[in-house]
């Protein structure tokens, strides 16, 4: 198999992952966040080692027309090489490497070309947790954009990020959380607030878990009506089943 290649030259950005954890981009010698979440919480830390590069951390191009071919090829080479790949881990880095890339807006036209919300969609039913981390956090960084909530939404995506919320995983239901909160409009309302999921989110704002327990109040005072949040009161005093609390 061929290596993916190298970003062009001129590449002034690197995705990487610090010590201190979360999702950073290195800019011209400085760092900032590339994605938060509501609560102000960094997106879920991935790892960003190049399999095909064989290095930590990856290049995206930047600049002007010049490097626009460069960007698409280097993406594509990513998804052919998820595609490929026999390797568990190799799978795990390149999708990380795509989730990453998913949070900068010049990207999103080439990753919707080589179907990459869709690769998003299908991983979430994977059994291997880590690809569900990635992918979830993948969508997280994108969904606010207009086309790609559209996409989602007509995709029928907001089922299985629904069952993202029942994961083991922190970062994959606090991924979850905040992608069913950027997927809310008036249209889509009655799927990403349904009775089921407010329950769920009434039983996180009671967690020892502070992050989880302030995402799910922010999820039910902004995008819940108080006759919603009642009716999931109401409902959970009699019966004890529901989305189970992510492990610590």
């Amino acid at each position: 198999m061929a290596a993916a290649p190298a970003p062009p030259e001129g590449d002034a950005r690197a995705v990487s992952r610090p010590q201190n954890g979360g999702w950073w981009c290195f800019l011209a010698g400085l760092q900032r966040p590339v994605c938060l979440h509501p609560t102000g919480h960094q997106v879920p830390e991935l790892s960003v080692i190049s399999t095909a590069r064989g290095s930590r951390g990856t290049g995206c191009p930047t600049g002007g027309p010049a490097m626009e071919l460069g960007r698409l090829e280097y993406l594509q080479a990513l998804v052919t090489e998820f595609q490929v790949t026999d390797s568990p881990e190799a799978k795990e880095q390149v999708l990380a490497n795509l989730a990453n890339f998913a949070y900068d807006p010049k990207n999103y036209e080439y990753l919707r070309q080589l179907q990459v919300l869709d690769l998003f969609l299908d991983m979430l039913t994977e059994d291997n947790e880590t690809l569900v981390e990635f992918a979830i956090g993948g969508l997280c960084n994108l969904c606010l954009d207009k086309t790609n909530k559209e996409y989602i939404l007509e995709a029928n995506g907001v089922e299985p990020i629904i069952n993202c919320l029942s994961s083991p995983n922190e970062e994959t239901v606090v991924s979850a959380v905040t992608t069913l909160m950027f997927l809310t409009t008036p249209q889509s309302r009655h799927q990403t607030t349904a009775l089921p999921v407010v329950e769920c989110m009434l039983r996180f704002s009671l967690s020892a878990n502070k992050r989880l327990s302030n995402l799910a109040t922010l999820f039910l005072e902004d995008y819940c009506s108080p006759p919603q949040v009642e009716e999931a009161r109401n409902l959970s005093k009699h019966t004890a089943v529901g989305i189970p609390l992510p492990k610590d």
